[in-house]
């Protein structure tokens, strides 16, 4: 006689412990609440002026494109070789990326390290081994262990991705300058946290990392812009 199975219920998206996503300006606030409540000096950065906005690129391939190819290049350079990459490949996939010539890509501007990288992301999607589809559902740490596998992606793309483009709470780039500065400005330190400082930081603000991420580029703005120093790095 044969048993009969029960149905598993589908579990919900869970990035991180909150089980909710960046994808609305009522979750922003709603975790920006939690992280004053986290640390009190996340709520003076917000009650100074360090009021972050919701800010979202397209999830998928197109969206990891589109911050591989703007990285270490002006805005205006990236938005030319986007301009040319989209005109070649109207529909921007791992497919047809992966497909494309190389003199294609290099025709649009990409550099080889920069088409060495999409490539590799796009087999890798292609493979099944970087499921970007199921990212959301993952707690940020194995979601970037993931990404960062697949040669090219290193930790800075990989959150950058998750926050930006998927909304991940916990995703936090400590690798980007202007959010080490932004750290040293808030904490009144003499130079600026290194990345492995700013994570132990941000162990803090767990699982709202991203959120915090996001305050501290807002006060960053705000500071610089009180000093009259130019918005960099």
């Amino acid at each position: 006689m044969r048993t009969r199975r029960t149905p598993q219920a589908i579990s919900p998206p869970a990035p991180g412990v909150t089980g909710k996503l960046l994808d609305s300006e009522a979750a922003l606030q709603e975790g920006v609440a939690a992280l004053a409540v986290l640390d009190p000096a996340m709520a003076r950065l917000v009650a100074e002026g360090a009021r972050p906005p919701l800010r979202k690129r397209p999830p998928g391939f197109e969206g990891l494109a589109g911050i591989v190819v703007s990285q270490q290049i002006s805005t205006a350079s990236a938005a030319a070789i986007w301009g040319r990459l989209k005109a070649a490949l109207p529909d921007l996939t791992a497919e047809a990326l992966a497909a494309a010539p190389d003199e294609l890509l290099r025709g649009a501007g990409l550099s080889a390290p920069k088409i060495r990288t999409l490539r590799a992301a796009a087999a890798a999607i292609v493979a099944g081994v970087l499921p970007l589809d199921a990212l959301p559902t993952l707690p940020a740490d194995e979601a970037h262990r993931l990404m960062v596998a697949v040669h090219g992606i290193g930790p800075w793309t990989a959150d950058v991705y998750l926050l930006f483009c998927l909304g991940h709470p916990d995703a936090f780039p400590a690798g980007d300058l202007a959010l080490q500065e932004a750290a040293r400005l808030a904490d009144g330190l003499e130079i600026r946290p290194s990345a492995a400082a700013l994570n132990v930081r941000a162990e803090a603000w767990r699982p709202w990392r991203g959120v915090a991420a996001k305050v501290l580029w807002a006060y960053y703005r705000v500071a610089k812009a009180r000093d009259g120093a130019p918005l960099s790095p």
